[in-house]
């Protein structure tokens, strides 16, 4: 299989419960709800990602030929001396191009995997930690994992989400351009976590402090 990999980057986590660590961000390129071009926003099924998954132009970008070659750059670019190595898959959507031989792969080089997907796709077994963002109106059928974080606002009935078998609840203010909507974004998900605790307010911190 051929993996097309939009960039991998060394950063901290920005978001839901592991804000912090240490971790190789590997971005696939492509999904399922947008085909990332600005004219098809509108029509997508998710119309307010703030990501760049289109081609494979990013740093350490392109196309990889094997899980081995793939898991070698991703270890290459591990900073830590201490600790188990992370790496975050995300996208795009991650699940289109992610198989066992990957995980396999990075598992042999000591890498705990952690995913972010929109949850439209059944999860590979093996992965460590399963972050699930749905988009509203999708049929999204990943239902479970370790980590529910839900940006707001989405038309959702945040009682039902609740129940279902996270064992993390987060809401994340939308990012929006204009910064009436975002301030009032990020007052509702606050409003929303002080009365609602099982749900908790995950920020964007790394664009707070300005690193990828």
């Amino acid at each position: 299989m051929t993996y097309r990999v939009k960039e991998i980057f060394p950063t901290l986590q920005g978001e839901g419960a592991r804000t912090g660590r240490a971790a190789v961000f590997l971005r696939f390129s492509g999904c399922n709800l947008w085909d990332g071009k600005e004219e098809s926003r509108q029509a997508a099924a998710c119309r307010f990602c703030d990501t760049d998954f289109v081609s494979t132009n990013g740093d350490h970008g392109g196309e990889y030929e094997s899980p081995d070659t793939l898991a070698d750059a991703v270890a290459n670019l591990w900073r830590g001396t201490s600790g188990t190595p992370c790496v975050v898959i995300t996208g795009g959507e991650p699940t289109l191009q992610l198989d066992p031989a990957l995980i396999e792969a990075l598992h042999a080089r000591g890498f705990d995997i952690a995913l972010e997907t929109n949850g439209t796709r059944e999860v590979p077994q093996g992965v460590d930690w399963i972050c699930v963002s749905p988009k509203a109106g999708t049929r999204w059928i990943q239902k479970s994992g370790h980590e529910l974080k839900l940006v707001w606002p989405q038309a959702f009935d945040l009682a039902e989400l609740a129940t279902l078998p996270f064992d993390n609840f987060f809401l994340q203010p939308m990012d929006d351009p204009d910064p009436v909507r975002n301030a009032e974004n990020i007052r509702e998900a606050v409003r929303i976590c002080l009365e609602h605790p099982v749900w908790r307010l995950s920020l964007q911190t790394h664009k707070l402090i300005g690193i990828p």
